[in-house]
């Protein structure tokens, strides 16, 4: 499985029917996060039209007018003719040095994050490991673990890191898991983008990603939720020490 694979099966589970009245900022959102979090890749074409708006359960018409959004926002670019639509063209931005001012106002709802994430991602990884995951869910897991040993820079290597969290929320079946992770996932972003960069933490949580994925696949829950867990606590103890 590709990357441009792993995306479509990422992009299938994580975009979901808008619900309430405001379905054109709601497209807006869901998109414009599974690009940030690299659902899709700078570079890669969004689905169609006619996809999105029946995976997000809205007009074509609002569809378009999101779409038109994220080209007012340099988020994608449209190319016309045979073989062209909706490419992404959102570059990752690499870590800052020292982003937490810009948090400060998030705070209490960042760090709460980090709490929901601690109950929400152990449990996927659970139930992952629980389910006798199929040869396609086993090839997202192993092909989105390679995207982040394989990352050519520190921007890259935050999206396949987002990528392979949310692919083990995908191979959970579980659609709410799915959508706690992502937004749990988005939280993760803003907060990572405002730290350095530690080759040290890096390094530390390749480690613990391996463990993780090696669990699910040999179907040990237990041992991945604990992974799992551990990994959580660090990211946590981390991100507490940097923003204060």
């Amino acid at each position: 499985m590709n990357l441009a694979r792993a995306s479509d099966q990422l992009g299938d589970v994580v975009l979901r029917p808008v619900r309430g009245h405001h379905a054109f900022e709601g497209c807006v959102e869901q998109l414009a996060t599974a690009i940030r979090l690299g659902v899709f890749p700078n570079g890669s074409v969004l689905p169609t039209e006619r996809d999105l708006a029946e995976r997000m359960g809205v007009s074509r018409a609002t569809l378009r007018e999101a779409i038109a959004a994220l080209r007012q926002a340099d988020m994608v670019h449209t190319t016309r003719g045979r073989g062209g639509g909706t490419v992404v063209s959102y570059r990752p931005q690499a870590p800052v040095e020292d982003g937490s001012a810009g948090l400060a106002d998030r705070k209490e709802q960042l760090l709460d994050c980090l709490t929901f994430r601690r109950v929400v991602e152990p449990g996927a990884c659970h139930v992952a490991a629980s389910r006798g995951i199929s040869a396609s869910e086993r090839m997202l897991l192993t092909t989105s673990l390679a995207a982040v040993d394989e990352a050519v820079d520190s921007a890259v290597h935050r999206q396949a890191d987002s990528r392979l969290h949310l692919a083990i929320a995908t191979v959970t079946g579980s659609p709410m898991t799915i959508r706690s992770v992502t937004e749990v996932q988005s939280c993760l972003h803003d907060m990572l983008q405002a730290i350095p960069v530690l080759d040290v933490n890096i390094e530390h949580s390749s480690r613990q990603h391996r463990a993780i994925v090696k669990a699910i696949l040999d179907g040990e829950p237990t041992r991945a939720r604990r992974a799992m867990e551990q990994h959580c606590d660090d990211t946590a103890a981390l991100l507490r020490g940097l923003l204060g």
